[in-house]
């Protein structure tokens, strides 16, 4: 674990150093989970979101997209919940000050449980070679036994206490099982508060007459109070999605581990409007679409596992996430929520308007069922990036940083690198450039050594690197070489457009998707 915080560490200043994050307002010393995408941050954000766009409403006829704004009707979140329940459980620590979300202490100590299992599982397997049967160890081997049984004993009450709303019985887990504050190392507790995550500002030009409204804290509502607009201007049929992207706002009281928890994010979600009684089929096909989207990317599918919710939230009848696995443990990154009809309901209710759709093939009027995937874009960068980024000893007792990026989603595509600066050489790098900017995003750079500009290149996960040397000028070829394996190959300049196009294009991974 020690190893995989350093990791961590080491990915969040090469963050820094290449240009895909600093920290928001850094000349006045920042701002507390807050960030900012630099030039090739940016690049990579944009991509993914692409990615996601794409995979939504090019490969779904029935999907489609809206940009809804920021602010709202304050009555919306009455409406959604939001005001009376959008809470998170927290506690102090007295000695440290420090403060908490009573539910992730409580996760964190079940994680040190399944931790203690695998690796009595993993010293077994090593022990007993190819005839280690895991199934069987896990059920007889008593230390396995007594660390399940600890394990289950504390989740019945961990899921008891969330369904329950107690706060006392999950502060009581906490001193019952004396976990202690990361920071002080003691167990001196509060007892468990709700704090409302919502920011709250005003809108209107005079103190008596401004309206109090709420900064979103996800984009779904967004989509709800608008899905009939899309409906009868896009002739929808259900089943049919509407798929957004956008700004939310949670003010986080724990945020942490660099952009895994902000205070401003983004989202990606698609609401998917089917007939009562069709809910949970759809929700488990959209279960598997997405999973396939994440692994299509390479990044290895033993890294994603489900995890179904404990506690469901008020408007769902069926939740699981598909959590990855971060430098520090398996972590959320996508939500798939079965919400019923609560969110058109209550709207309905609030605004006194009805938003029923028309089914023509049952000739009646019904409220829709929503099947929701919500994806952070941030956390999505932090997985991909915490994936790709790799210390590598070459021959020789070379060291190299390289971020094997999916090179669908690398910032930079292609690097033109002239082998000198004379000779001609800049000036037809320059050229090549010119002919392959519509294609797809390049870089030219001429400083340093070439050895010193392929590991810059490395670095930020540029894909592929053209070298332009005087055989260049005599012939029209030059060096095409590979980040992942460095291995180079002649070709013809004017064939450099189809083979790195088609090895950057976004088509294998949506034909992935698609398959079977």
């Amino acid at each position: 674990m020690a190893q995989q915080e350093e990791v961590f560490k080491k990915l969040i200043a090469h963050c820094k150093e290449y240009g895909f994050v600093f920290p928001s307002s850094e000349i006045y010393d920042g701002l507390s989970a807050v960030y900012d995408y630099g030039q090739n941050g940016v690049e990579l954000k944009n991509n993914i979101k692409r990615y996601w766009w794409d995979s939504m409403v090019l490969l779904n006829e029935n999907v489609v997209g809206i940009d809804a704004a920021i602010f709202m009707h304050p009555t919306t979140w009455k409406a959604s919940g939001h005001v009376d329940a959008f809470n998170d459980p927290l506690i102090d620590n007295k000695d440290s000050k420090k403060r908490y979300r009573a539910d992730v202490l409580i996760e964190e100590l079940l994680a040190k449980y399944d931790d203690k299992i695998e690796k009595e599982v993993e010293k077994a397997a090593k022990r007993f070679g190819e005839s280690f049967d895991a199934t069987l160890f896990r059920q007889t081997n008593p230390r396995v036994q007594e660390h399940q049984a600890k394990r289950d004993e504390i989740h019945n009450r961990f899921v008891k206490a969330l369904n329950d709303n107690d706060l006392d019985g999950l502060k009581q887990i906490i001193v019952d099982y004396e976990i202690v504050c990361p920071v002080s190392g003691t167990k001196n507790w509060t007892d468990v508060r709700q704090f409302n995550l919502m920011f709250s500002t005003e809108m209107g030009s005079t103190a008596d007459g401004a309206l109090k409204i709420y900064l979103r804290p996800e984009t779904a509502q967004g989509i709800f109070v608008n899905y009939l607009n899309v409906q009868k201007t896009g002739r929808m049929k259900i089943p049919f999605g509407i798929a957004q992207i956008g700004k939310a706002f949670r003010n986080e009281i724990v945020a942490r581990q660099f952009i895994f928890r902000m205070r401003e994010f983004e989202q990606m979600e698609m609401q998917f409007f089917v007939r009562p009684g069709s809910e949970l089929e759809w929700f488990k096909q959209w279960k598997a679409t997405r999973l396939k989207w994440h692994k299509a990317l390479g990044l290895g599918d033993h890294k994603y596992r489900f995890h179904d919710h404990d506690k469901l939230a008020h408007y769902a009848n069926a939740a699981t996430d598909i959590e990855f696995e971060m430098p520090f443990g398996f972590k959320e990154v996508e939500g798939i929520h079965s919400r019923t009809d609560f969110d058109l309901s209550s709207h309905e209710k609030f605004s006194g308007k009805s938003i029923k759709y028309f089914d023509p093939e049952l000739n009646e009027s019904y409220t829709p069922f929503v099947i929701e995937t919500s994806i952070g874009v941030d956390r999505m960068f932090l997985s991909i990036i915490a994936a790709a980024y790799t210390e590598e000893t070459l021959e020789g007792g070379e060291t190299r940083v390289v971020l094997k990026l999916p090179p669908a989603l690398a910032p930079i595509k292609l690097a033109i690198l002239p082998l000198i600066k004379k000779d001609g050489l800049p000036e037809k790098a320059r050229e090549i450039i010119e002919s392959l900017k519509f294609d797809f995003k390049c870089q030219y750079d001429e400083k340093d050594s070439i050895g010193k500009r392929y590991r810059r290149q490395d670095a930020i996960g540029t894909p592929y690197c053209v070298t332009v040397d005087h055989e260049t000028l005599e012939n029209n070829t030059v060096t095409l070489r590979d980040r992942d394996t460095m291995l180079q190959e002649r070709i013809s300049i004017d064939k450099l457009s189809t083979i790195v196009g088609e090895k950057v294009s976004m088509k294998p991974l949506f034909k992935k998707i698609t398959e079977g």
